[in-house]
């Protein structure tokens, strides 16, 4: 679970937008495959195995919370108190960062944050995601120019 929780909880988040959401399909995905390890055809795949199921937990979360979900608590309140203006300063970054990272496609939003988040190599990436390396950088590419357009139109 140490090894691939990060990797996990990155594509997780890509899928559902909400960091506890992420935690929970997390959850969820390593509750699954360790109940249901015996039917993991591929020991070598373990890591997409996983990825996967972290993956289809967080729509699943996704799909059953969108009716149920009120107004976000203020990020602020999670944030470790070094002083109230960074405090302040970060839950807005974080904030703006979630929001730009839900308006860009999933799998743009995976590539990003499994490469700049959790530093994956491409190859790495493209082997998870079933596409080739080259499109993994292509994703890349897009994902960040976007980002860069919407944080650049984004008022604190």
């Amino acid at each position: 679970m140490r090894r691939h929780v990060r990797a996990a909880f990155a594509v997780a988040l890509s899928a559902c937008g909400h960091m506890d959401d992420a935690e929970d399909a997390c959850q969820d995905a390593f509750l699954r495959c360790w109940t249901h390890l015996g039917e993991c055809r591929e020991p070598d795949r373990f890591k997409s195995w996983l990825l996967a199921a972290a993956r289809n937990a967080a729509h699943n979360r996704r799909e059953r919370e969108a009716l149920r979900r009120g107004d976000p608590l203020d990020e602020a309140v999670a944030i470790a108190p070094d002083s109230p203006l960074e405090d302040a300063d970060r839950a807005r970054l974080r904030m703006r960062l979630l929001r730009a990272l839900d308006q860009i496609p999933e799998r743009e939003r995976t590539v990003v944050l499994l490469h700049d988040l959790e530093g994956w190599l491409h190859r790495e990436i493209g082997e998870t995601m079933g596409i080739s390396e080259v499109m993994s950088r292509r994703l890349l590419t897009d994902a960040r120019r976007k980002l860069r357009t919407l944080l650049g139109s984004q008022t604190g």
